[in-house]
C-alpha cells in the first residue's frame, strides 16, 4: 500500500531553514496546534512541530520530499530506497519495466536501464524511484530526460503502438505473453549496447520462462530474475520512469495527430473521448489509437451504434 504520510526529525538548523522556505507565498498557512509552522500546497500538508518533528501528508507528499525537502533541507536522499537491502542492487545489471498496460489509449512501452554501483549512487541522488510514486507527468518527463542524459546508450525502449498491439493480441490473445515478448526485446536491445551485462531484473507478471523463451542468442546468456515489487531496485525504477515518459510522449503525439486530448487509464472520461472519436472517425480509428481487447471497446462501440463486428481486422 502506498504511504502518504512521512515523519522526519529535524535539527535546529534544518528547522530554521525549513521555516524560511515555507514562508514563500506559494504555501498556504494553516492553524495547527503545537506547530512552529503549518502550511499546505495542493495534495500536500506540511507541519513542523515545536518538538522538531516534521510531518508531511497527502498524495503529493513523496514528490515534495524528493524535490524540496531532500534537496533544500536534508541534503540527502530520504525516500525511494528504503527497501533496498539487496547488495545485488548495486552490482552491474539491467532493470526492465513497462507503461501503458492498463491504459485504453496509447501504446505499450517497455524500457530497460543498465546500472552499476556509481550509476546507482547518481540515480539515488536524483531521487529516482518507481514512476507510480510520481504523481506529476511533468516531473516524470523531466526525470526521464535526466536519466537518459546520465545513462546515455545504457538504456533501451520498445514501443508497441496500438495497431501492432491489436495485431499481436489477435494472434497471441494473452497480455502477459506480449509483455514477455516486449521485455525480451528490451533486454536484447540493451545487450547490444552493454554486452557485458550479467543480469536482468523485472517485476513478476508471469512465469519467468515466458521471457526466457522469447530471448534470442544474446539474451539466452543472461541471468534473468523476476520478483514482486521489483520497482524498489534502482535499475527497474529508472526503467519505469523511462517507459512512462515514452508512453506520455506517445499520447501527446496521438493527441496532436487526431486533435483531441488523450486521457490516461480506462475511466468514464476515457470512454467519453473514445465515443466522440469513433462518432467522428468511425470504429476503425480504435485500431490506431486504443487497445481493442479492453471491455471499454464494446461499451464505446455500443454507445455510438456499432458493435465489435464493425471493427476491421488488424493488419
Amino acid at each position: 500500500m502506498k504511504t502518504n504520510s512521512f515523519t522526519f526529525k529535524l535539527d535546529d538548523e534544518q528547522q530554521s531553514t525549513l521555516k524560511r522556505l515555507l514562508a514563500n507565498s506559494k504555501y498556504h498557512c494553516e492553524n495547527v496546534p503545537h506547530t512552529q509552522i503549518a502550511v499546505s500546497i495542493p495534495d500536500c500538508r506540511i507541519n513542523l512541530y515545536k518538538s522538531g518533528k516534521l510531518l508531511i501528508q497527502g498524495k503529493a507528499a513523496q514528490e515534495w520530499i524528493t524535490f524540496t525537502l531532500e534537496t533544500e533541507i536534508l541534503k540527502e536522499a530520504a525516500l525511494g530506497y528504503e527497501e533496498l537491502s539487496d547488495p545485488e542492487a548495486f552490482k552491474p545489471h539491467m532493470g526492465i519495466d513497462e507503461s501503458g498496460k492498463g491504459d485504453f489509449f496509447g501504446p505499450l512501452v517497455i524500457a530497460s536501464a543498465y546500472v552499476d554501483e556509481k550509476l546507482v549512487e547518481r540515480l539515488r541522488d536524483m531521487g529516482v524511484r518507481d514512476s507510480k510514486k510520481i504523481s506529476s507527468d511533468n516531473v516524470a518527463l523531466n526525470m526521464a530526460r535526466d536519466i537518459r542524459k546520465l545513462l546515455g546508450d545504457r538504456c533501451a525502449m520498445v514501443t508497441i503502438g496500438p495497431r501492432s498491439y491489436n495485431r499481436m493480441y489477435s494472434t497471441i490473445r494473452n497480455v502477459n505473453k506480449m509483455l514477455a515478448w516486449g521485455h525480451a526485446r528490451a533486454i536484447e536491445d540493451l545487450l547490444g549496447k552493454v554486452p557485458e551485462c550479467p543480469r536482468a531484473l523485472s517485476d513478476k507478471f508471469g512465469p519467468t520462462h515466458q521471457i526466457e523463451r522469447a530471448l534470442l542468442e544474446k539474451g539466452k546468456k543472461i541471468k534473468l530474475d523476476q520478483r514482486t515489487k521489483a520497482e524498489s531496485d534502482p535499475a527497474v525504477a529508472a526503467a519505469s520512469i523511462l517507459a512512462r515518459a515514452g508512453f506520455l510522449y506517445a499520447l501527446r503525439k496521438m493527441g496532436k495527430e487526431y486533435a483531441f486530448e488523450v486521457p490516461k487509464g480506462a475511466s468514464e472520461k476515457v470512454r467519453r473521448e473514445a465515443e466522440k472519436l469513433v462518432a467522428y472517425k468511425g470504429p476503425g480509428i480504435l485500431l490506431d489509437t486504443a487497445k481493442c481487447h479492453f471491455q471499454t471497446t464494446d461499451k464505446v462501440l455500443a454507445e455510438v451504434g456499432y458493435s465489435r463486428k464493425d471493427l476491421p481486422t488488424p493488419t
